[in-house]
């Protein structure tokens, strides 16, 4: 067989098998399988046991559980509630002040945690009602959270990031640091989007008619960030200046969120196992993926897949941006249907020789990979918050409003990704100045 009908025949059944709804990790394995049998020799099965056993001993894979443990940790704690009462006393008097509050503690929730999903649940919980009922424009409401709940993606500690460095074999910390400056640029033209449609279009976002808050109790409650700021600072921080590797910042993440949970109150057993729970079953999930996945580009490398797709693209005479953005372009449309370990896993050891050939920066690249899943996270009809806020929604709104909502922010999203793409310094500037 051909190494043309290899990499059809691959991509198809992969296709194919994913739209029977089956789980992707099964499919990725069980695929791995047949055509190991099949299509190569049945003792090459012995390495997709190789792959399960180097799954299973990586260290920097080590961190993953440890910052979900965290973030789960840090959602029982009450930290949050906090943050939104000091947000509202902050910001609720600025016309749009709880959209743009809600940005802000999506940035903060994204420092401290990286779970997107905790981002969205929480915030459509707290201010998904409170916008509401100050009369504003539920499609912006809804759009907001979902385009800001994404920021995890992005911003340290990011589970999504470190699976790409772990695949991509580069750095994981200069990898991390890499997500903050675009992560803050995303926030940033959120917030002036948001502003844009409170002062110039009528009708979306009513003015205040909050009463002016005592500066006194406006500075009492910033006490709620400061553990979120030592949280931040200790992971982040530590990893910068090269005094804990990513891991062991995990630990320490970790180890601050238990102090958190303790100094609020809510150091309890019940809180600590369920977040060892919530922890067992993402952590597995990820790598039963991590395994599917590994094994599959395995068998697609070693049947000749890999360098038939190479020897294609790097022969077409187009310029090397047009073939980033067919990457781009692919990348989004998968961040609607799969996993973002999975899509990951799967494209990275594909896509990444091309982008060294074509000349491009992996750490960058990766950033752009970041963001182009940011897009298809919120991408209707099948993006991942927005069945996150769907449990949020009240009786009257359906998911038509949260489709109208998150339409403007994709194409913010994707301004994002044309500017880190056409100035790669935004991304690469923080990663040269680490120790």
């Amino acid at each position: 067989m051909t190494s043309n009908m290899i990499l059809l025949l691959m991509f198809g059944g992969l296709t194919a098998l994913m739209m029977t709804g089956l789980p992707i990790a099964f499919v990725l394995g069980g695929l791995s399988l047949l055509l190991t049998v099949t299509l190569w020799n049945p003792d090459s099965v012995v390495i997709l046991v190789l792959q399960i056993f180097d799954t299973m001993q990586s260290e920097a894979l080590l961190g993953i559980p440890l910052y979900i443990l965290m973030a789960g940790i840090l959602q029982r704690s009450g930290v949050i509630e906090d943050l939104y009462k000091a947000m509202e006393l902050w910001f609720g008097r600025l016309r749009g002040g709880l959209a743009i509050g809600t940005v802000f503690i999506c940035v903060v929730m994204a420092a401290m945690t990286g779970v997107v999903g905790a981002a969205v649940t929480a915030m459509g919980v707290l201010a998904l009602p409170e916008m509401l009922r100050r009369k504003y424009d539920p499609a912006l409401a809804t759009g907001t959270i979902c385009a800001a709940g994404t920021l995890g993606i992005l911003i340290p500690p990011s589970i999504l990031t470190i699976v790409y460095a772990v695949t991509a074999q580069v750095s994981i910390g200069k990898m991390l640091i890499a997500g903050i400056m675009p992560g803050l640029i995303l926030a940033v033209i959120y917030t002036l989007y948001i502003l844009f449609i409170a002062y110039f279009r009528e009708g979306k976002i009513p003015p205040s008619t909050s009463e002016p808050v005592p500066m006194r109790v406006k500075l009492a409650a910033l006490k709620s960030i400061i553990i979120p700021s030592l949280l931040i600072i200790l992971i982040l921080g530590s990893i910068f200046f090269g005094v804990a590797t990513p891991t062991e910042a995990a630990a320490v993440g970790v180890v601050g969120a238990i102090g958190a949970s303790a100094v609020r109150g809510q150091l309890r057993v019940r809180n600590l196992v369920e977040a060892g729970h919530n922890t067992l079953r993402v952590t597995s999930m990820i790598l039963w993926i991590t395994i599917g996945a590994k094994a599959y580009v395995a068998i697609f490398t070693g049947l000749g897949g890999a360098n038939t797709l190479m020897t294609f693209i790097t022969n077409l005479d187009v310029h090397p941006y047009v073939i980033l953005a067919a990457m781009m372009l692919i990348l989004i449309f998968l961040g609607t249907v799969l996993d973002e370990i999975g899509i990951i896993l799967m494209t990275v050891p594909v896509f990444l020789p091309i982008v060294r050939a074509l000349g491009f920066d992996d750490i960058w690249f990766g950033v752009l990979y970041a963001i182009t899943i940011q897009v298809g996270y919120i991408s209707p009809p099948f993006g991942y918050t927005l069945f996150y806020i769907k449990g949020a929604l009240p009786p009257h709104l359906g998911m038509g409003t949260v489709y109208r909502g998150v339409t403007p922010f994709l194409g913010l999203q994707i301004l994002a990704l044309l500017l880190c793409a056409a100035f790669p310094s935004l991304v690469t500037w923080l990663p040269r100045m680490m120790n």
